[in-house]
């Protein structure tokens, strides 16, 4: 992958940590930030959900050239899943379409479904994702009532642990390649257990050697009448993203 230049650099090129809130888009939130400072090229290093909170890097100027790198980490995040209420999204925006009692599941069983599911494996994406079909993103197809065959992709966990289990909710921690999908992960535990599961709260930690105690809350970003001294400029940058 060409290593950018890093001659002619400005204070607004390279890479802004932001703590996301829930409820805005990733796209939301590069958005807000390019109208609030005026920054031409604004763009970022891959997408939260907008239910999920945590670590989003942005990208900024000659910064936006390094979005791959950035993507391409190993990413670590905690969150709950919900069981005996599965929803068509497999997180808590979709619709309910299926309840189960849950109640005779024990931590044990959670643990061991986690722990099955450490190192490779193949996830099929769920149809609602940003994966295109012909130019169309599935979700876009799910809003219609379509399902279509996604291919599975290869995906890695490093670690998958159970944090701690306050029926029916269950809180974990999981480090794994990107790409993967946390909710599916939820979503498949639900299935195995036969009583189904959903993503309830997802807040994403690390991307590769960036860290969310680096990162600025969104609201508190877009207060600052400038972001220079939050900008990690982008040949310090380049370091961490080896």
């Amino acid at each position: 992958m060409a290593t950018p230049s890093l001659t002619g650099l400005g204070p607004l090129d390279g890479l802004l940590l932001v703590d996301k809130p829930s409820g805005p888009t990733s796209h939301d939130v590069v958005a807000r930030i390019r109208r609030r400072f005026r920054i031409p090229k604004v763009g970022h290093g891959g997408t939260l959900d907008p239910m999920a909170t945590g670590l989003l890097v942005i990208l900024l100027g000659k910064g936006t050239k390094v979005s791959e790198r950035v993507m391409g980490h190993d990413k670590t995040y905690e969150g709950v899943f919900r069981l005996g209420i599965e929803t068509d999204s497999q997180d808590a925006d979709g619709r309910v379409v299926a309840e189960t009692d849950p109640s005779a599941v024990t931590a044990e069983q959670i643990a061991a479904q986690m722990s099955a599911r450490l190192g490779d494996q193949m996830q099929t994406p769920p149809m609602v994702s940003a994966i295109k079909l012909n130019g169309v993103p599935l979700y876009k197809l799910a809003r219609k009532g379509q399902t279509v065959e996604r291919a599975a992709k290869l995906v890695h966990l490093y670690r998958f642990d159970l944090l701690e289990f306050t029926p029916p909710d269950v809180r974990f921690v999981v480090e794994c390649t990107k790409g993967t999908y946390v909710r599916t992960l939820a979503h498949d535990i639900g299935q195995a257990l036969g009583v189904g599961a959903h993503l309830t709260r997802l807040r994403r930690t690390r991307i590769g050697r960036l860290d969310i105690a680096q990162a600025a809350p969104l609201d508190d970003l877009l207060a600052r009448p400038a972001l220079d001294d939050r900008v990690i400029p982008l040949a310090a940058a380049l370091p961490l993203l080896d």
